[in-house]
């Protein structure tokens, strides 16, 4: 419910989308989101203990639902793994997807936290400025296509050798000849830009996105009865289309990552 201190809903969604930053440089060139660092590491430990936890009470026996659950899930990230990765696969490409898949997917999921109701518990420890979503920072989502780029780098130079991995940024698309080494030298650099951006934004866009639209639903309980009624009605409606927004975008982050590390063992 959108607090009634709020004198205008630009207010209300400002402060809720603002970040606690502090300032690292003068004059706010280099600025740490607080928030963000926190909750997105309090997430990576809950999502390795959450594994860890099950894994130590694993069993040959009869499993558990927790451990099915989780056998379910380690097998069908297996599974999109071998029919995404068409390079010879190692040890590294399947746990690091799970990995990626749990974290966001954990991270995502704060945004069913209530906020005008965590706000108040932050109020309540000084933290006036606290928000929930990691990967609705854009800092959060580039951060992570920025390591998986390059780990995209590092296995192509891996697989290739600088050599081969050179002569594919030269050579291709358009072929070796000399003349066109600098049209192929561009489009290779384009397509290296933009898939750290691509896979980051889109990530970012759809938790951004749905953020404001709870912030948007929540302001309708100022209203009166009726607000309330409508506000709850639609905020249950969101948040259960939500769950598939989380997931779904955890999932597409996560195949993104597989694709774009095959394309490195693949090369041109």
């Amino acid at each position: 419910m959108a607090d009634s201190a709020y004198n205008t809903p630009s207010e209300y969604i400002e402060h809720h989308l603002s970040n606690n930053a502090i300032a690292l440089s003068e004059h706010n060139m280099m600025v740490l989101h607080l928030d963000t660092a926190i909750m997105a590491i309090i997430c990576g430990f809950v999502s390795m203990g959450l594994i860890w936890l099950v894994a130590r009470k694993a069993t040959s026996g009869v499993p558990s639902k927790t451990q099915a659950f989780v056998e379910l899930l380690f097998g069908f990230i297996d599974d999109q793994v071998k029919s995404s990765f068409n390079g010879d696969r190692n040890a590294f490409i399947a746990p690091a997807a799970l990995t990626v898949f749990v974290w966001v997917l954990i991270m995502n999921s704060m945004d069913f936290l209530p906020i005008d109701i965590m706000a108040k518990i932050y109020g309540f420890f000084g933290l006036h400025y606290w928000k929930n979503v990691p990967t609705a920072d854009i800092n959060t989502t580039f951060a992570l296509a920025l390591g998986v780029w390059i780990l995209m780098i590092y296995f192509g130079i891996k697989v290739h050798g600088l050599k081969g991995w050179t002569k594919d940024l030269f050579c291709a698309p358009f072929g070796p000849n000399p003349l066109v080494w600098p049209a192929n030298f561009i489009f290779n650099i384009i397509e290296y830009i933009s898939k750290p951006l691509s896979h980051s934004l889109r990530l970012f866009g759809n938790m951004y996105a749905g953020e404001v639209i709870f912030l948007l639903i929540g302001m309708l309980a100022a209203s009166g009865v009726y607000g309330v009624f409508f506000s709850s009605l639609l905020g249950a409606g969101w948040a259960i289309f939500h769950i598939l927004i989380v997931a779904l975008q955890a999932f597409v982050f996560m195949m993104l990552t597989v694709v774009y590390l095959s394309m490195a063992h693949e090369g041109h």
